[in-house]
């Protein structure tokens, strides 16, 4: 998964498991729950995004648009008290594709967050089969909704010195991409002359690799989503892998925080932090040990409050 090579994605799991990652996504995507088998609920490696969606969550505090598009809007959660808080920016999964997930699933990881100090900005986006989605509408997407909190800012407690970007799957590339924006070549088309600062970033099971996701991408995704997110294969448009994947524009000097399981294997996971701490960069790996894909979003279980800790001390609350 890293430049280079890197270690194979397919390690721990087999092939046969990713496809069983796209089933999950599959039937999400056309609607056929009845077909989906029952899980246990103390089984955290046979979740699925449905399963979160079904977790408490709290409602948001204001749900409000960072453009002019449906799909360009956040929920913003605010904690209780005076501030200013640490923001995260939460952006979710589904293979960079419409209709494999929405923000409603990280709703429940918003809420804890939000009940343990931290403000949160849940925010949706568009994907492949909407339109405008893709590139570079996706990353601008991501973007705008970050830099949006200077607006929130102007009306709530937010401090913008304390924003963490954090995303579970395709969102946790999008991430680590928000990390990096800073490094991007004047002269792209999703260049930006002052980005917000991300403060920390922790990447939830998501590759921080684009252009060796290739290939991997449609036994994952059940199509080749990486040729239709970027509008063309490395070789054919060069500069935009360069202004999008995150592993190429390293170092950040952003402390990022992997969290390794199917998606992002271990071994891809500790090729990426000795990529990143060559140049200069602050990387950890956690590696929670069977809980699956999404067993790691039960912010209730122990791989989920290892997640809400990172993000949290990536905010700068329970150092």
């Amino acid at each position: 998964m890293l430049e280079g090579g890197g270690a194979p994605i397919l390690g721990r799991m087999g092939k046969m498991a990713w496809l069983g990652i796209v089933a999950v996504f599959g039937v999400l995507a056309t609607g056929f729950w009845a077909l989906a088998r029952p899980v246990a609920a103390d089984d955290l490696r046979s979740m699925m995004v449905r399963d979160v969606e079904k977790l408490p969550s709290t409602a948001p505090t204001i749900t409000e648009a960072y453009g002019a598009d449906p799909l360009q809007f956040g929920e913003l959660r605010m904690p209780p008290g005076k501030g200013p808080f640490p923001v995260a920016v939460i952006v979710h999964g589904g293979c960079w594709v419409k209709g494999f997930a929405t923000r409603s699933y990280m709703s429940p990881l918003a809420s804890e967050l939000t009940a343990k100090g931290m403000a949160t900005w849940n925010v949706e986006y568009r994907q492949i089969g909407d339109k405008g989605a893709g590139w570079p509408g996706s990353y601008l997407d991501w973007a705008s909704a970050t830099d949006h909190l200077r607006e929130l800012a102007k009306r709530y407690p937010l401090d913008l010195n304390r924003v963490v970007a954090t995303g579970h799957s395709a969102g946790a590339t999008a991430a680590l991409w928000l990390a990096a924006r800073g490094k991007i070549a004047k002269g792209s088309e999703i260049w930006a002359a002052d980005p917000l600062k991300i403060a920390g970033v922790v990447a939830i099971d998501g590759p921080g690799n684009v252009h060796d996701f290739i290939g991997l991408d449609k036994d994952i995704c059940g199509q080749p989503v990486i040729q239709e997110l970027m509008g063309g294969l490395p070789a054919e448009v060069p500069a935009r892998y360069a202004a999008a994947d995150p592993v190429l524009l390293l170092p950040t000097g952003v402390p990022t925080s992997l969290v390794a399981s199917m998606v992002l294997e271990p071994e891809a996971a500790e090729a990426y932090r000795k990529a990143a701490e060559a140049k200069g960069d602050k990387v950890e790996v956690k590696d929670p040990v069977d809980v699956g894909h999404f067993g790691m979003m039960f912010p209730k279980t122990e791989a989920g409050g290892m997640v809400v800790g990172l993000i949290l001390k990536a905010g700068g609350i329970g150092r």
